[in-house]
């Protein structure tokens, strides 16, 4: 009987040991990533700092989306500026163009787009409590219209914004390739064409088949500019900031940060258009 019971308190031993092993291995992991994803970020924060400083000193801001290769102590990164303009701002857009990117964008019959865009408009012009009108503050906001749930909001969200004030038009040369879409009323082959020629860097690009009353090509100071963070094992983290350029911050900086984000991607996704 006590070698039996030798033998139960060995095998309860040995499997604790295996527990904490396999836990103290789980934590080391664990700490391997966080430090990983600390790394990756302030690697991205810096390429996007590199590319903000050239942008900032040019004359003129740009209008266009730009791509360029940004190197950071040995790390390659891809970087992408693209002016706010090139978004659809759901303060400013018109109800035949947020009906449009409804049904476009959002899967929606023409009917319940048309509905949900005279809502979106109604809930962001209604007087708040200081007597001015209640403008979305956050793309999340778009959550508070009766008829956009999560799935609704979730296809839209890359494609909006809510930083830039362009009267409500989109700057096809700045536009990604979902807005594009939206622009050419679900034509997808003509938003590609479009989105080439501009990649290209071909001038006099033909937008003749895009509604003027929802276009206009203009610059903006207000940019999202992403970093694409080469990781190990096929991932790539995105750090994404929207900044504003025509304004400092208080740390000095030629820009004031309005938004900024990260998420983990597979290499092989390209980055945004």
């Amino acid at each position: 009987m006590a070698l039996i019971a030798v033998l139960w308190v060995v095998a309860a031993l040995a499997i604790l040991v295996t527990g904490f092993s396999r836990l103290a291995r789980d934590e080391v992991s664990l700490v391997s990533s966080l430090r990983q994803g600390v790394i990756a970020q302030a690697a991205g924060d810096a390429a996007i700092a590199l590319a903000l400083q050239e942008l900032a000193s040019r004359p003129n801001p740009i209008s266009r989306t730009i791509h360029a290769d940004v190197p950071y102590r040995g790390v390659l990164m891809a970087v992408t500026v693209m002016p706010l303009n090139g978004f659809i701002d759901i303060n400013s857009a018109a109800v035949p163009l947020l009906a449009r990117l409804y049904e476009v964008a959002g899967g929606l019959s023409a009917d319940a787009s048309q509905a949900l865009a005279q809502s979106t408009v109604e809930l962001r012009s209604k007087l708040g409590p200081s007597n001015q009108a209640d403008r979305f503050e956050a793309l999340e906001d778009l959550l508070r219209v009766p008829g956009v749930d999560y799935d609704l909001y979730a296809r839209l969200s890359p494609l909006l914004t809510v930083y830039v004030r362009a009267g409500g038009r989109v700057n096809p040369m700045a536009a990604p390739l979902g807005v594009l879409t939206v622009l050419t009323n679900g034509d997808a082959a003509q938003a590609s064409r479009i989105l080439q020629a501009r990649e290209s860097g071909a001038e006099g690009i033909d937008t003749t088949s895009l509604d003027p009353s929802y276009t206009a090509v203009s610059s903006v100071r207000r940019y999202r500019v992403e970093a694409m963070v080469p990781l190990a094992d096929g991932v790539q983290m995105r750090v994404a900031r929207v900044v504003d350029l025509g304004r400092s911050s208080r740390d000095g900086l030629p820009w004031r940060t309005l938004y900024t984000e990260r998420s983990f991607e597979p290499l092989s996704r390209a980055v945004t258009k």
